[in-house]
This record gives structure tokens, C-alpha cells and sequence, in this order.
């Protein structure tokens, strides 16, 4: 009749997500400065003549050489969930000492990256030395990305750009 479930086990493969981390905040400090330089030089500007170059147009240049600098500081961090029996022990080895709390909200974090990434791997010591270089965002990124894989049931989040691109590319008219 159908699928046995030994056929559909074999099929079965561990959920997987891959966060991108910017390992350069200095990098990152300085795309936000020249936004912001972007931004305040569009404003104020105005031309002296017909032959007056904006002044964004140099700031822009810059920019767009830091943004390229900023993704190759991009490394790729792959998560995999780690099974529900390790999932669980790892969630009691990490309680909360607040009721309204799943879980300690500075151990659990750590441990669970640690625990989930299965490139680079990482020990929890290693992990917390990560988080003394990197900011909260990209620690927010590394820990929604090890979270997601044990806890999300989206197989693929809704993206309005994707979808506009994949129904132009599927409409027959």
C-alpha cells in the first residue's frame, strides 16, 4: 500500500539552518556610519552649479566597498537539530531559576549553540569566547538559528520576494 516506516525513516533527515555571522564589527560600525553619512549628505546638499558633483555619490562608493568587505567577514554557521532525547536533557541541564522561564536564559543559549552547530563545531567554552567578540545581534542570530532547527515547523518561511519571483517564473501567459 504505502511507505513502510523503516522506508519513511531512512528518509528522514535532521532539520538544518545556516546563519551568516559578521566576524568584523568594526566593519559592520563603519557600513552604519556611512549610512548614516549617506543619509545626512543627501539631505543637506544642495548643488552650486550645473557641474557640482553630489557628494553622495563618493560616500556611496564607499559604502558599497565596506558592504563587499562585510560579506566576505560573513562566515556560515550550520545548525542541526540534535534529536529530541538530547534536546530535552540539554533544556533540564539548563533551568531556570524563574518559573516563567523555559530555560536559563544565559547558560541554555550557549549550550545549545554549542550542542546544535555542526559547522565550525564548537565547545561551549569556545562558543563563550565567541560571545565576547561578536555583538548581542549576531548572538541573537547564532542562538534564533540553533532554536529554530529544534523548535520551528516551517519548512520554508514566507518570503513576498520569492513568491512574486517564483510565480513570475511558473506564469504561463
Amino acid at each position: 500500500m504505502g511507505n513502510s516506516f523503516e522506508d519513511i525513516l531512512a528518509r528522514a533527515k535532521p532539520r538544518e539552518k545556516v546563519a551568516l555571522i559578521c566576524l568584523r564589527g568594526d566593519l559592520a560600525g563603519e557600513a552604519e556610519r556611512l549610512q548614516d553619512e549617506l543619509s545626512r549628505v543627501s539631505e543637506e546638499w544642495e548643488p552650486d552649479d550645473l557641474t557640482s558633483v553630489h557628494p553622495a555619490r563618493e560616500v556611496a562608493e564607499q559604502l558599497k566597498t565596506v558592504l563587499a568587505q562585510v560579506r566576505e567577514a560573513q562566515e556560515p554557521f550550520t545548525f542541526r537539530y540534535i534529536g529530541d532525547r538530547a534536546y530535552s536533557d540539554l533544556m533540564a541541564a539548563h533551568p531556570s531559576q524563574n518559573d516563567q522561564e523555559l530555560f536559563d536564559n544565559v547558560t541554555f543559549p550557549r549550550a545549545l549553540v554549542a550542542a546544535s552547530c555542526a559547522q565550525p563545531k564548537m565547545t561551549e567554552e569556545q562558543v563563550v569566547d565567541l560571545f565576547e567578540i561578536i555583538n548581542e545581534g549576531e548572538i541573537k542570530k547564532l542562538f534564533d538559528a540553533a532554536w529554530d532547527v529544534h523548535n520551528s515547523s516551517d519548512v520554508v518561511p514566507f518570503s513576498l520576494a520569492a513568491s512574486a519571483l517564483l510565480a513570475s517564473l511558473t506564469d504561463e501567459s
